[in-house]
């Protein structure tokens, strides 16, 4: 296989505005077809990116023997059963953040893709293949701020409209599952282990019945990350990864802009080093990252496993939290 050709699940605004054009530029790589419940925007969406195929539903565009790979950016309660259905489609999934609602429904998705050994899975976490990200992995790893100790992460925006799909409980809505999971995947990726203890702490809106503001504590072994993530705030991200000998400061650092150069800071010794990257989009990164996977049969730069154990710090918080919303996710 030469070139890894594309469906698209639904015309949602990531895909439509973001992964579709990343797809479109990768390596290898083409969007064959895109399907919406609805045949007339699929064909519009279809026509405004130059997709050649449209289809009025899901169960067309899986049926479709020309499609290698599904890109589900669907809602959150519909990941798991849309990528078991692409699978037993034969297709490879790349699928949207969270994986899932929670553990459980994760470990379910796994079990499903080991009757498909051939086929890739992924959850689509594309910060991780931003050189920012790469770069900064690296400097913790190679010791150059001392020994880790905390990570602090704020991620927010405002978002008050009823009718989005992330005031939607029973779409799994809610600030921790849209963009809390970015704060608790960071920590993870840089501890490089799984907190022993998570704490957490979150404010429901009673009219939506979804977390307008979560804050969390995870403590590692080795030291401890904090965060909080808001959808009634203004709209603000960092990470500030402090060592013993040395900080690293990513001011943005979960969807960095693809045409514009990225900086990190260093401090170490009372001095500071911007690290300037060149535009990279990140989407287009992890895109040629999977395709790569599919054509040399390797396996994903983040397999399933690393999806099951964000969940399982999810839930943790969410029984640390109490106060749960009605649909019990």
């Amino acid at each position: 296989m030469k070139t890894v050709r594309w469906g698209i699940l639904s015309t949602a605004k990531i895909a439509v505005e973001k992964v579709i054009p990343a797809i479109q530029q990768a390596e290898n790589s083409t969007v064959s077809a895109i399907s919406s419940r609805s045949a007339e925007k699929a064909d519009a969406i279809a026509n405004k990116l130059d997709i050649p195929t449209s289809y009025g539903s899901y169960e067309e565009l899986l049926n479709d023997a020309n499609i290698d790979a599904i890109y589900n950016p669907l809602p959150n309660h519909l990941h798991v059963p849309k990528s078991i259905e692409a699978l037993q489609h034969q297709k490879h999934v790349l699928c949207e953040k969270p994986i899932s609602l929670d553990e459980n429904e994760a470990q379910n998705l796994l079990f499903a893709s080991q009757q498909f050994p051939d086929l890739k899975i992924m959850e689509a976490f594309m910060y991780r293949f931003h050189p920012q990200w790469r770069k900064a992995k690296s400097i913790v790893d190679s010791g150059k701020i001392g020994n880790l100790q905390t990570i602090e992460s704020f991620f927010s925006y405002y978002n008050d409209d009823p009718a989005d799909i992330r005031n939607n409980p029973d779409m799994g809505g809610g600030g921790l599952m849209d963009i809390g999971c970015y704060c608790i995947s960071v920590s993870r990726f840089l501890f490089d282990s799984e907190p022993n203890e998570v704490s957490g702490y979150w404010k429901i809106n009673p009219e939506t019945n979804v977390d307008y503001i979560a804050s969390g504590v995870l403590n590692f072994r080795d030291g401890t990350a904090t965060f909080s993530c808001s959808t009634k705030a203004t709209p603000y991200q960092h990470v500030n990864v402090v060592g013993t000998e040395g900080r690293i400061v990513i001011p943005i650092p979960f969807n960095p802009p693809s045409m514009k150069k990225t900086t990190i800071t260093l401090h170490k010794d009372q001095q500071s080093e911007n690290i300037i990257f060149d535009p990279a989009n990140h989407y287009t990164l992890e895109v040629e990252a999977f395709n790569h996977a599919i054509r040399n049969n390797t396996t994903v730069p983040t397999p399933l496993d690393d999806a099951i154990k964000n969940m399982h710090v999810i839930d943790r918080f969410r029984r640390s939290a109490g106060s749960s919303p009605p649909n019990g996710y």
